[in-house]
């Protein structure tokens, strides 16, 4: 039976689907909030030959054995904002993946409102 988000910290490399069970990709890593330091999206490989890395919202994922069940269809995900595989989210742009998922951004200019664990 799923389960609400625990430890997500602990899926990393596991199937990343939809809320209608389509496989998005893999899970990569965790990025929190830095004002709570709750899981707040995860990094998701995608693409078969040029993977890169999307971000989706996980506060209302759901695990399963083997799976991350988020509450964002599987092309509103893959349209996200991205980074190369080996790339790191620059603070500019953290406001874009916010921006996307129609979540308020709010940090201050010189902080960051993500941090990767």
């Amino acid at each position: 039976m799923p389960v609400r988000v625990g430890n997500i910290r602990e899926w990393s490399g596991h199937d990343v689907v939809d809320e209608a069970g389509d496989k998005i990709g893999k899970m990569e890593s965790v990025y929190v909030d830095t004002a709570s330091d709750q899981p707040a999206f995860a990094t998701v490989v995608v693409g078969m030959v040029s993977k890169k890395l999307v971000f989706v919202p996980i506060d209302d994922a759901v695990v399963g054995p083997g799976y991350v069940k988020v509450a964002y269809p599987k092309n509103r995900v893959k349209d996200a904002p991205s980074i190369e595989t080996d790339g790191e989210l620059r603070a500019e742009a953290e406001g874009d993946v916010f921006a996307h998922y129609g979540i308020t951004y709010t940090a201050a200019p010189s902080e960051r409102r993500l941090g990767r664990r």
